[in-house]
């Protein structure tokens, strides 16, 4: 975070307490900027673009530091994305979030950990951006629909329908998910299967309709459509097994509060793979492959404790 070099001592202490109040409602405002985004880099700008705005702002007509240091992070999320969506359109392959290491902080600031799962923020990239910012401040953060009209301009009433829409966007668009035990357990049966190659075990672990997303961003060899179907997609992933896997290290990690797994090659992290699953099986399969997308995780890695696999 960068600071000012104030001549005056008050000029100092005004700072200081500017800096106090901003760091304590910093992981709030990343949380916001990472569920409207889907991207590490581009919340990270969002915030230190609103910490300069914070430090230039007459904060003594700041009746409440925190509401204003959300709203400007809203507002400067929501105009990032109208672009972001732009640039997707060009985007090589598939996109996917950008994993986020949640072992620290599972909710990201948030009072509830919704709309962090790679699953839901795929279903929100598909609403408009006002939508998706009602949603993300209604259910992540439980702000109250005055609170929430305010801060995107809007009526009380535009606000709530636009969290009704939302909601139900995403409860048609997705399936019940099955417990975190029983995902991790179903990714370490997948990833067992697919490193054999085992054609058998990894149709048995299918939805019937399951979707294997690779994101590689035209950097990282990958595939740059969907593959689609339980027998598609067994047999593409039982086609790269014998080179896919070779001289890899795994390990556990939690990437968007659900296990997934970091591969690794020669000591750098290559891909990042999970799992979206319900009682019908695993009917999501995302490998995060984009190198610009893995280099939070590839630092963080280096100083984690978590157990690599067999």
């Amino acid at each position: 975070m960068e600071s000012m070099q104030p001549d005056h001592p008050e000029e100092s202490s005004a700072l200081g307490e500017a800096a106090a109040v901003f760091l304590k409602v910093r992981p709030r405002l990343f949380g916001i900027a990472y569920r409207m985004l889907g991207s590490v880099s581009e919340a990270e700008d969002i915030v230190q673009d609103v910490w300069l705005r914070w430090q230039g702002t007459d904060r003594t007509v700041v009746l409440d530091p925190s509401a204003f240091l959300a709203t400007t992070t809203t507002r400067l999320s929501l105009n990032l994305a109208q672009s972001a969506r732009s640039r997707r359109e060009t985007y090589i392959g598939p996109w996917l979030p950008e994993p986020v290491d949640t072992s620290a902080d599972p909710q990201l600031g948030a009072e509830r950990g919704e709309a962090l799962q790679f699953a839901v923020l795929l279903l929100l990239e598909k609403l408009q951006p006002t939508e998706r910012a009602a949603y993300i401040l209604r259910e992540a953060f439980d702000y109250a629909y005055r609170e929430i009209a305010d801060i995107l301009q809007i009526g009380e009433a535009n606000a709530r329908q636009l969290v009704t829409r939302a909601r139900k966007h995403i409860a048609d668009g997705r399936r019940a998910p099955v417990t975190a035990s029983e995902q991790q357990r179903l990714l370490e049966a997948f990833i067992a299967a697919a490193q054999k190659g085992d054609l058998a075990s990894l149709e048995d672990l299918f939805a019937a309709d399951i979707v294997s997303y690779s994101d590689g961003g035209g950097v990282a060899r990958a595939a740059r459509t969907p593959v689609i179907g339980r027998e598609r997609v067994a047999k593409f992933i039982s086609a790269f097994a014998s080179h896919f896997w070779l001289d890899t290290t795994l390990q556990w990690i939690e990437t968007n509060n659900q296990a997934s797994v970091l591969i690794a090659r020669h000591g750098t992290v290559v891909a990042v793979a999970t799992i979206d699953a319900s009682a019908q099986g695993i009917h999501q399969i995302l490998w995060m492959m984009n190198p610009s997308k893995l280099v939070p995780l590839t630092v963080s890695s280096a100083h984690s404790d978590s157990p690599a696999l067999d």
